[in-house]
């Protein structure tokens, strides 16, 4: 069987900054078919904002294709780079609003959602939100804040796998500080001086790039090493995992069962260092009408050959049975 590959690069043909209310805009572009299926991408991080290959996964021909960097990263505004903006209000809740008002801005009745890793988090939250208004979802290296998942990323579990890079991530905070690194963190992230800023949010960065790839991308560890998407990934990220995802404990999993309704398949890569498969499995057995797909030969990144196909297989089947 072909193996499945990313549609052709394509452009948006219609974008702009829609104001959500305490002094935010969010950007958003549309792509593919205006008269389409639409599909809201929903990017992970948090922080991460949009990349060109976001608009890939859906067949350009059936799915008007929406994308969104959440607030505070990518194009939307103020920047959270900016050490003088506040992350007060961002939250998981305003970025659920933000996407439903997002929807009545385009005029849209309902959409499929597609997320991955935090875009999987929060398309959950979306939903449960909002069941009447979602098709179907593609949800990729689930991600649900629970203190394990927290756990293993932050204290204990990843650090096994990756002893060399997380030395490196410990290493930058003094010894009497790393029973709370995130916390430590967060410190040097909200630091005046800039320059331990920069350091602590390229160090933050570069452990979450550990974990995402299997194999080295030189592209992305660019993006992530640039110092005003560090600050800002790395300050709003530390924001959401102090915060456990503005979530109590188990919440999203806790739910699912308001989602039997909504079609979903859920591609899960078994050797994601970042977000476990045990997460997928979980919500799986909560919500066993969700069709999930462990992918064998795959990690955290979209762009393993493995997970392309499951997920582009998964979003040609929901152009074809999405529809009203």
């Amino acid at each position: 069987m072909e193996t499945r590959v990313l549609y052709p690069p394509i452009e948006p043909y219609r974008s702009g900054l829609l104001d959500v209310g305490d002094g935010q805009q969010i950007w958003w572009e549309e792509c593919g078919n205006p008269r389409g299926l639409p599909v809201l991408v929903v990017h992970g991080g948090p922080g991460g904002g949009c990349i060109p290959d976001h608009r890939r996964a859906c067949d350009p021909a059936a799915y008007r294709i929406i994308l969104f960097d959440q607030r505070g990263c990518g194009r939307s505004r103020p920047h959270a780079s900016d050490p003088g903006v506040s992350l007060a209000a961002n939250t998981t809740w305003h970025l659920v609003a933000d996407m439903e008002r997002l929807r009545g801005e385009l005029g849209i009745d309902s959409w499929v959602l597609s997320g991955g890793s935090w875009g999987s988090a929060l398309a959950l939250a979306y939903a449960q939100a909002h069941p009447q208004r979602v098709r179907a979802m593609v949800l990729r290296g689930i991600f649900t804040l629970r203190e394990s998942e927290l756990s293993w990323v932050y204290r204990d579990g990843a650090s096994r796998l990756l002893p060399d890079r997380w030395e490196e991530f410990t290493g930058a905070i003094p010894e009497d500080e790393r029973d709370d690194l995130v916390t430590a963190y967060r410190k040097r992230l909200e630091s005046p001086d800039r320059d331990v800023q920069v350091r602590a949010a390229q160090a933050w960065t570069r452990w979450e790039i550990a974990g995402m790839l299997l194999h080295p991308d030189p592209s992305l560890e660019t993006i992530f090493a640039e110092p005003g998407f560090a600050v800002a990934f790395a300050r709003i990220e530390s924001h959401y995992v102090a915060h456990r995802g503005f979530f109590t404990e188990g919440q999203l999993i806790r739910n699912a069962g308001a989602l039997r309704h909504v079609p979903t398949v859920i591609v899960q890569g078994r050797y994601d260092l970042c977000t476990p498969p045990a997460t997928a499995w979980d919500l799986h057995r909560a919500w066993p009408e969700s069709d999930l797909q462990l992918v064998n030969d795959a990690g955290h990144s979209l762009d393993e050959p493995g997970m392309v196909h499951r997920i582009i297989e998964a979003t040609d089947r929901f152009a074809r049975t999405a529809r009203p």
